[in-house]
Formats: structure tokens, sequence, C-alpha cells
């Protein structure tokens, strides 16, 4: 299959947005995230999202929109809980390279102030820490590449991943 595409995976918080822009633009792709595509189709914020249909009902929104998905050469910013379905991140996967951007959950913390008000898939009573324990495996499990962000800017975040990449596919996208 063409493996054109960047799928971003990571914790609410971990860049995947911000800096998946900036990497879009460095590389001269497109750029997807899921949780702003969504938030349009449904014309309403994840939040209410989340309120209306509750989270059974939000992840089954979020699987379908990802199991249906279907872009070449973009950089995909998935929500936090794209990992929780198989099915989807495979789909995914199969048609680029599944990106982890971990981030420290230290660093998370001071990032993440309010995390209820993000529209995070969370369960009542959880705290960032358990959110952290229960998908960092599977960040790992999915990812063909790991990136350890900290302290970077968005600019040395970037370039970290643009490193990490295999050369041939930033051979094949690099603007010229």
């Amino acid at each position: 299959m063409d493996k054109s595409n960047l799928i971003l995976i990571g914790m609410p918080g971990a860049g995947k947005s911000t800096v998946g822009v900036l990497l879009a633009k460095a590389l001269g792709m497109g750029f997807l995230d899921t949780d702003v595509a969504i938030q349009a189709a449904a014309g309403r914020n994840l939040n209410e999202l989340i309120d209306d249909y509750g989270l059974d009902g939000f992840c089954q929104i979020e699987r379908d929109y990802l199991e249906t998905l279907a872009l070449r050469g973009a950089v995909i910013a998935t929500g936090g809980s794209a990992v929780y379905y198989d099915s989807a991140i495979t789909h995914l996967g199969c048609a680029g390279i599944v990106l982890y951007l971990c981030v420290p959950l230290e660093i998370l913390k001071g990032r993440l102030i309010d995390i209820t008000g993000r529209g995070v898939v969370i369960e009542p009573g959880c705290t960032l820490e358990d959110l952290y324990e229960k998908r960092i495996g599977l960040y790992e499990k999915y990812a063909d590449i790991t990136v350890l962000l900290a302290d970077q800017s968005h600019e040395q975040a970037v370039n970290k991943i643009l490193s990490a990449l295999p050369e041939d596919f930033r051979k094949e996208r690099k603007p010229q």
C-alpha cells in the first residue's frame, strides 16, 4: 500500500496539532486534525459531543470517522483516544507511518490545566496520570516511530521529527 501519510498519535497536549501543521508545511504535505474535522462535521465541539452521546457514543463517532479516512500525502493529527480502536489505527497505518509524539507526564501536567475542558475521552474520576498509564502502552504498540519531545520549541520538535523519518520518505516529500 501507499504509505504517503504521517499519522501523529500521542497524549492530549503532546503537540500533534501545532507541530503537525508545521511538519506538513516543512514536508509540503496536506494537514488534517481529526478532532477539528469531527467537530466541523457535527457542528459541535468535542465536549458537546461527549455530553450529548456519552463516552461510548463519541468513541463510535471517532472510530467510524477514522476507519473511513482516505487521504494521501497528509500529516494527520489524531485525537489522543484514536489508539483505543485497533481497526482504525490499523486502517490509518496501512496508508502511512504512525509517529508517536511522546511527551513526559510532568510536561503534560503543565500544558493541560483543564483536561476535561478539552473534550478528552476520559472516564469520570480518572486523573491525567491514570489516562497516561492507560494509553502509553497503546501508543507504543501502534507506533512505527517514537519521538521523545520535552522542552523543545515547535521548530526544534519539527526538526527532531524530520530527522527520525526514513530518508526516502523525507526526500519524496520535501518541497523543492
